[in-house]
């Protein structure tokens, strides 16, 4: 118990440290931030719920007003923007993430992170993010979806790295990788 409780803190506070590194701007002008990151990696190493847990705590603080979101922003009024949905979706995406970690055992732990990553990072985050979007914005689902492709570069070379840290981790330190305990 006490084991979990440290892990999902830490966690959170990693998605917080994330906010710190400072966004990469596409040359289309798209800025990828590295919190998405700790949103997957919460996921491919704490597991299902305790991802969860660790994502909720930070989404939490962050509507409590603290300025842990890349560029220093938090509270509540940024559930109601354009980014709304993503910061929602967050735990859930962090869920699906270790859920499949969890469940899927037929690959080693790098490729099933990164796979995991893009399933719930990506596919259940942008699902929130996309309906967020289109309400925040007042457009429809398929123009928000659009306007959302300009991410998934990023996303990917994230669930990438995502796949790479958690392998290392598993051959590092297997016991460290709650998702598969």
């Amino acid at each position: 118990m006490e084991r979990n409780l440290t892990m999902i803190a830490l966690f959170a506070a990693l998605i917080a440290a994330l906010g710190l590194v400072p966004k990469f701007t596409l040359a289309f002008g798209v800025p990828i931030t590295a919190q998405s990151l700790g949103v997957m990696l919460c996921g491919t190493v704490l597991g299902a719920k305790r991802g969860f847990l660790a994502v909720a705590l930070f989404i939490l603080l962050v509507a409590m007003g603290l300025p842990l979101l890349s560029g220093g922003r938090g509270g509540i009024a940024l559930f109601s923007s354009p980014s709304g949905g993503f910061l929602i979706g967050f735990p859930f995406a962090a869920f699906v993430t270790g859920l499949v970690m969890e469940k899927w055992r037929g690959a080693s732990v790098g490729v099933t992170a990164g796979v995991a990553s893009i399933i719930g990072g990506i596919i259940v985050l942008y699902a929130f993010g996309t309906v967020g979007l289109s309400i925040a914005l007042d457009k429809g689902l398929v123009e928000a979806a659009l306007l959302n492709t300009a991410f998934v570069i990023g996303d990917v070379i994230k669930a990438v790295i995502a796949g790479a840290l958690t392998g290392a981790l598993a051959q590092a330190r297997p016991a460290a990788l709650l998702s598969r305990a």
